[in-house]
Protein backbone atom coordinates (compact mmCIF):
# COMPACT_ATOMS: atom_id res chain seq x y z
CA UNK A 1 0.00 0.00 0.00
CA UNK A 2 1.50 3.69 -1.15
CA UNK A 3 1.88 5.89 1.96
CA UNK A 4 0.37 9.15 2.16
CA UNK A 5 2.23 11.61 0.70
CA UNK A 6 1.08 14.32 3.24
CA UNK A 7 0.03 14.01 6.95
CA UNK A 8 -2.78 16.45 6.24
CA UNK A 9 -2.43 19.08 9.27
CA UNK A 10 -2.09 22.15 7.90
CA UNK A 11 -4.82 24.18 9.35
CA UNK A 12 -5.03 27.10 6.44
CA UNK A 13 -6.15 30.59 7.19
CA UNK A 14 -7.38 32.08 3.34
CA UNK A 15 -8.08 35.58 3.43
CA UNK A 16 -9.30 38.01 0.76
CA UNK A 17 -7.76 41.49 0.97
CA UNK A 18 -9.58 44.62 0.17
CA UNK A 19 -12.47 45.57 2.16
CA UNK A 20 -11.08 42.38 4.13
CA UNK A 21 -7.68 43.25 5.75
CA UNK A 22 -7.98 47.03 4.65
CA UNK A 23 -11.02 49.40 4.90
CA UNK A 24 -11.23 50.46 1.23
CA UNK A 25 -9.11 49.42 -2.05
CA UNK A 26 -4.96 48.96 -1.99
CA UNK A 27 -4.86 51.25 -5.15
CA UNK A 28 -5.62 54.55 -2.73
CA UNK A 29 -1.96 54.72 -1.71
CA UNK A 30 -0.47 54.45 -5.22
CA UNK A 31 -3.12 57.24 -6.35
CA UNK A 32 -2.35 59.58 -3.70
CA UNK A 33 1.14 59.41 -4.72
CA UNK A 34 0.51 60.31 -8.52
CA UNK A 35 -1.98 62.80 -7.93
CA UNK A 36 -4.82 60.15 -9.46
CA UNK A 37 -8.33 60.90 -8.36
CA UNK A 38 -9.31 57.27 -7.33
CA UNK A 39 -12.96 58.20 -7.68
CA UNK A 40 -12.53 59.43 -11.61
CA UNK A 41 -10.56 56.32 -12.15
CA UNK A 42 -12.83 53.72 -10.97
CA UNK A 43 -15.92 55.70 -12.50
CA UNK A 44 -13.60 55.09 -15.63
CA UNK A 45 -13.40 51.25 -15.02
CA UNK A 46 -17.12 50.81 -14.25
CA UNK A 47 -17.70 52.09 -17.65
CA UNK A 48 -15.32 50.70 -19.82
CA UNK A 49 -17.61 47.51 -20.90
CA UNK A 50 -20.34 49.09 -22.06
CA UNK A 51 -17.75 51.32 -23.61
CA UNK A 52 -16.03 48.62 -25.20
CA UNK A 53 -19.14 46.17 -25.88
CA UNK A 54 -20.70 49.17 -27.67
CA UNK A 55 -17.48 48.45 -30.25
CA UNK A 56 -18.04 44.66 -30.35
CA UNK A 57 -16.04 43.80 -27.11
CA UNK A 58 -16.33 41.72 -24.59
CA UNK A 59 -14.22 42.18 -21.41
CA UNK A 60 -13.69 40.89 -18.37
CA UNK A 61 -15.81 43.11 -15.22
CA UNK A 62 -13.48 41.78 -12.87
CA UNK A 63 -9.82 42.29 -14.02
CA UNK A 64 -10.38 44.98 -16.94
CA UNK A 65 -8.96 47.75 -14.39
CA UNK A 66 -5.25 46.43 -15.46
CA UNK A 67 -5.68 47.45 -18.67
CA UNK A 68 -6.76 50.77 -17.12
CA UNK A 69 -4.26 51.11 -15.22
CA UNK A 70 -1.43 50.18 -18.02
CA UNK A 71 -3.43 53.04 -19.98
CA UNK A 72 -2.44 55.48 -17.14
CA UNK A 73 0.80 54.06 -16.91
CA UNK A 74 1.45 54.21 -20.96
CA UNK A 75 -0.35 58.23 -21.41
CA UNK A 76 1.41 59.62 -18.42
CA UNK A 77 -0.92 59.68 -15.33
CA UNK A 78 1.22 57.25 -14.10
CA UNK A 79 4.94 57.41 -15.39
CA UNK A 80 7.28 55.37 -14.25
CA UNK A 81 5.01 53.20 -12.29
CA UNK A 82 7.36 49.86 -11.56
CA UNK A 83 6.93 46.90 -9.16
CA UNK A 84 9.02 48.56 -6.68
CA UNK A 85 6.60 51.46 -6.49
CA UNK A 86 3.69 49.08 -6.19
CA UNK A 87 5.72 46.96 -3.36
CA UNK A 88 6.35 50.59 -1.58
CA UNK A 89 2.78 51.59 -1.97
CA UNK A 90 2.36 48.40 0.63
CA UNK A 91 3.66 50.38 3.19
CA UNK A 92 0.82 52.72 3.60
CA UNK A 93 -1.55 50.61 4.17
CA UNK A 94 -4.04 51.08 6.94
CA UNK A 95 -4.95 47.99 8.41
CA UNK A 96 -8.58 46.94 10.65
CA UNK A 97 -8.04 46.99 14.33
CA UNK A 98 -6.20 44.07 15.36
CA UNK A 99 -3.85 43.89 12.45
CA UNK A 100 -1.36 42.64 11.25
CA UNK A 101 -1.26 41.40 15.02
CA UNK A 102 -3.83 38.54 14.78
CA UNK A 103 -1.55 36.79 12.63
CA UNK A 104 0.59 35.71 14.70
CA UNK A 105 -1.29 35.60 17.31
CA UNK A 106 -3.73 32.82 15.92
CA UNK A 107 -0.30 30.80 14.87
CA UNK A 108 0.94 31.51 18.58
CA UNK A 109 -2.15 29.92 19.88
CA UNK A 110 -1.65 26.53 17.59
CA UNK A 111 1.96 26.33 18.33
CA UNK A 112 1.01 26.18 22.02
CA UNK A 113 -1.43 24.05 22.37
CA UNK A 114 0.77 20.41 23.64
CA UNK A 115 -2.17 18.29 22.10
CA UNK A 116 -1.42 20.06 18.49
CA UNK A 117 2.44 19.67 18.95
CA UNK A 118 2.17 16.10 19.81
CA UNK A 119 0.26 15.61 16.45
CA UNK A 120 2.17 18.35 14.48
CA UNK A 121 -0.87 20.53 13.62
CA UNK A 122 0.47 23.63 12.05
CA UNK A 123 -1.35 26.94 10.43
CA UNK A 124 -0.50 29.43 7.35
CA UNK A 125 -1.93 31.88 6.27
CA UNK A 126 -3.04 32.63 3.12
CA UNK A 127 -3.88 35.71 0.52
CA UNK A 128 -6.05 35.06 -2.51
CA UNK A 129 -6.69 38.99 -4.41
CA UNK A 130 -7.50 40.20 -7.08
CA UNK A 131 -5.22 42.99 -6.04
CA UNK A 132 -1.55 43.34 -6.63
CA UNK A 133 0.62 40.97 -5.17
CA UNK A 134 3.44 43.32 -4.98
CA UNK A 135 1.49 45.45 -3.05
CA UNK A 136 0.44 42.94 -0.35
CA UNK A 137 4.38 41.70 -0.60
CA UNK A 138 5.44 45.40 0.76
CA UNK A 139 2.82 45.70 3.06
CA UNK A 140 2.81 44.86 7.29
CA UNK A 141 0.72 41.56 6.76
CA UNK A 142 3.83 40.03 4.35
CA UNK A 143 5.87 38.51 7.04
CA UNK A 144 2.95 36.16 8.49
CA UNK A 145 1.83 34.68 4.84
CA UNK A 146 2.55 31.67 3.47
CA UNK A 147 2.29 32.44 0.02
CA UNK A 148 0.64 35.25 -1.94
CA UNK A 149 -1.85 34.98 -4.81
CA UNK A 150 -2.56 38.23 -6.88
CA UNK A 151 -2.27 39.82 -9.84
CA UNK A 152 1.24 40.50 -11.52
CA UNK A 153 3.03 42.70 -13.72
CA UNK A 154 6.14 42.70 -16.17
CA UNK A 155 7.88 45.32 -17.11
CA UNK A 156 10.28 44.29 -19.54
CA UNK A 157 8.28 41.64 -21.82
CA UNK A 158 10.97 39.01 -23.26
CA UNK A 159 11.16 40.25 -27.52
CA UNK A 160 11.02 37.89 -30.19
CA UNK A 161 13.90 35.77 -30.54
CA UNK A 162 14.81 36.15 -26.88
CA UNK A 163 17.46 34.37 -24.92
CA UNK A 164 17.75 32.92 -21.66
CA UNK A 165 20.74 35.11 -21.16
CA UNK A 166 19.20 38.45 -21.83
CA UNK A 167 19.41 40.65 -19.48
CA UNK A 168 16.31 42.48 -18.23
CA UNK A 169 16.64 45.83 -16.46
CA UNK A 170 13.88 47.49 -14.08
CA UNK A 171 11.48 49.51 -15.69
CA UNK A 172 7.30 50.67 -16.09
CA UNK A 173 5.42 48.03 -15.85
CA UNK A 174 4.18 47.23 -19.37
CA UNK A 175 2.10 43.98 -19.53
CA UNK A 176 -0.03 41.33 -17.20
CA UNK A 177 2.06 38.31 -16.16
CA UNK A 178 -0.97 37.17 -14.29
CA UNK A 179 -4.33 38.15 -13.47
CA UNK A 180 -7.54 36.64 -10.80
CA UNK A 181 -10.78 37.56 -10.97
CA UNK A 182 -13.33 36.53 -8.59
CA UNK A 183 -14.18 33.27 -10.37
CA UNK A 184 -10.66 32.10 -10.92
CA UNK A 185 -9.89 32.82 -7.28
CA UNK A 186 -11.19 29.63 -6.73
CA UNK A 187 -8.07 27.72 -8.34
CA UNK A 188 -5.78 29.42 -5.85
CA UNK A 189 -7.78 27.80 -3.62
CA UNK A 190 -7.37 24.21 -4.97
CA UNK A 191 -3.33 25.22 -5.50
CA UNK A 192 -3.44 25.46 -1.41
CA UNK A 193 -5.96 22.35 -1.27
CA UNK A 194 -3.03 20.18 -3.59
CA UNK A 195 -0.51 21.89 -1.95
CA UNK A 196 1.19 23.25 -6.35
CA UNK A 197 1.90 26.03 -4.31
CA UNK A 198 4.36 24.03 -2.40
CA UNK A 199 5.29 21.93 -4.95
CA UNK A 200 5.27 23.40 -8.67
CA UNK A 201 7.54 21.15 -10.44
CA UNK A 202 5.42 18.26 -8.77
CA UNK A 203 2.26 18.60 -8.43
CA UNK A 204 -0.12 20.61 -11.47
CA UNK A 205 -3.16 22.43 -9.87
CA UNK A 206 -5.02 20.38 -12.75
CA UNK A 207 -3.73 17.22 -11.68
CA UNK A 208 -6.25 14.23 -10.39
CA UNK A 209 -5.23 13.68 -7.08
CA UNK A 210 -7.31 11.64 -4.55
CA UNK A 211 -8.71 13.95 -1.55
CA UNK A 212 -6.28 11.78 0.85
CA UNK A 213 -3.81 12.83 -0.96
CA UNK A 214 -3.78 16.35 -1.23
CA UNK A 215 -1.67 19.02 1.25
CA UNK A 216 -4.66 20.39 3.07
CA UNK A 217 -8.27 19.12 3.28
CA UNK A 218 -10.63 22.13 2.28
CA UNK A 219 -12.26 20.46 5.63
CA UNK A 220 -8.68 22.23 7.72
CA UNK A 221 -9.32 25.72 5.39
CA UNK A 222 -10.91 28.67 6.69
CA UNK A 223 -12.07 31.64 4.14
CA UNK A 224 -12.46 35.06 4.87
CA UNK A 225 -13.57 37.80 2.50
CA UNK A 226 -16.29 40.83 2.76
CA UNK A 227 -19.08 40.14 0.24
CA UNK A 228 -20.56 38.48 -2.73
CA UNK A 229 -17.74 38.90 -4.86
CA UNK A 230 -16.53 35.94 -3.22
CA UNK A 231 -19.36 33.68 -3.30
CA UNK A 232 -17.18 31.58 -5.56
CA UNK A 233 -14.75 30.97 -3.38
CA UNK A 234 -17.15 30.69 -0.38
CA UNK A 235 -19.29 27.76 -2.76
CA UNK A 236 -15.76 25.65 -2.82
CA UNK A 237 -15.57 25.67 1.06
CA UNK A 238 -19.07 25.27 1.85
CA UNK A 239 -19.22 22.23 -0.48
CA UNK A 240 -15.76 20.56 0.77
CA UNK A 241 -16.81 20.85 4.53
CA UNK A 242 -14.39 24.08 5.01
CA UNK A 243 -14.96 26.86 7.38
CA UNK A 244 -16.53 30.82 5.96
CA UNK A 245 -16.80 33.63 7.36
CA UNK A 246 -17.73 37.27 6.21
CA UNK A 247 -16.67 41.09 7.54
CA UNK A 248 -18.57 43.85 7.11
CA UNK A 249 -17.17 47.30 8.63
CA UNK A 250 -17.93 48.29 11.76
CA UNK A 251 -21.35 50.80 11.86
CA UNK A 252 -21.66 50.06 7.98
CA UNK A 253 -25.78 49.31 7.90
CA UNK A 254 -25.56 48.26 3.99
CA UNK A 255 -22.73 46.22 4.84
CA UNK A 256 -24.37 44.38 7.36
CA UNK A 257 -27.05 43.80 5.68
CA UNK A 258 -25.05 42.67 2.67
CA UNK A 259 -23.49 40.09 4.51
CA UNK A 260 -26.38 38.95 6.63
CA UNK A 261 -27.68 38.21 3.62
CA UNK A 262 -25.14 35.97 2.71
CA UNK A 263 -25.47 34.21 5.92
CA UNK A 264 -29.62 34.12 5.06
CA UNK A 265 -28.57 31.99 1.85
CA UNK A 266 -26.06 29.89 3.03
CA UNK A 267 -23.31 31.26 1.39
CA UNK A 268 -21.07 31.59 4.59
CA UNK A 269 -21.83 30.22 7.97
CA UNK A 270 -21.09 33.36 9.95
CA UNK A 271 -20.50 37.03 10.30
CA UNK A 272 -18.47 39.86 12.22
CA UNK A 273 -17.18 43.17 12.22
CA UNK A 274 -13.76 44.30 10.86
CA UNK A 275 -12.41 44.11 14.51
CA UNK A 276 -9.65 41.61 14.71
CA UNK A 277 -8.61 42.68 18.52
CA UNK A 278 -7.88 39.87 20.62
CA UNK A 279 -11.29 39.24 22.44
CA UNK A 280 -13.71 41.36 19.63
CA UNK A 281 -16.20 38.97 18.69
CA UNK A 282 -14.16 38.13 14.95
CA UNK A 283 -11.03 37.23 17.06
CA UNK A 284 -13.11 34.98 19.12
CA UNK A 285 -14.65 33.23 16.78
CA UNK A 286 -11.80 32.78 13.88
CA UNK A 287 -9.73 31.50 16.98
CA UNK A 288 -12.46 28.99 18.12
CA UNK A 289 -12.82 27.78 14.37
CA UNK A 290 -9.04 27.12 13.87
CA UNK A 291 -8.79 25.41 17.25
CA UNK A 292 -12.32 23.62 16.58
CA UNK A 293 -10.22 22.22 13.49
CA UNK A 294 -6.99 21.51 15.11
CA UNK A 295 -9.40 19.04 17.80
CA UNK A 296 -10.37 17.07 15.18
CA UNK A 297 -7.09 16.79 13.81
CA UNK A 298 -5.73 15.77 16.76
CA UNK A 299 -8.16 13.09 17.16
CA UNK A 300 -7.85 11.97 13.76
CA UNK A 301 -3.61 11.23 14.74
CA UNK A 302 -5.07 9.74 17.73
CA UNK A 303 -7.69 7.59 16.15
CA UNK A 304 -4.66 6.63 13.29
CA UNK A 305 -2.68 5.66 15.98
CA UNK A 306 -4.83 3.34 17.89
CA UNK A 307 -5.91 1.72 14.97
CA UNK A 308 -2.35 0.67 13.38
CA UNK A 309 -1.46 -1.26 16.70
CA UNK A 310 -2.71 -4.36 17.32
CA UNK A 311 -4.23 -5.90 21.28
CA UNK A 312 -2.00 -6.94 22.90
CA UNK A 313 -1.68 -10.88 24.13
CA UNK A 314 -3.94 -11.46 27.55
CA UNK A 315 -3.91 -14.41 29.96
CA UNK A 316 -6.40 -17.26 28.76
CA UNK A 317 -9.24 -17.73 31.22
CA UNK A 318 -9.82 -22.00 32.09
Amino acid sequence: MKAAPFEQNVIAMVWDFDKTLISGYMQEPLFKRYGVDPRAFWDEVNRLPAYYARRGVQVNRDSIYLNHLLTYVQCGKLRGLSNAILRECGKDLKFYPGLPEFFPQVKGLVAGDAEFKMAGVTLEHYVVSTGFAETIRGSAVAPYLEDIFGCEFIERPAQPGFSEDDATEPGEISQVASVLDNTSKTRYLFEINKGSNKYPQTIDVNSKIDAGDRRIPFGNMIYIADGPSDVPAFSILNKFGGTTYAIYPSGDRAAFRQVDSLRRDGRIQMFGEADYREGSPSWMWLTEQVMRVGRSLVQKHVTSIRESASVPPGHLSS
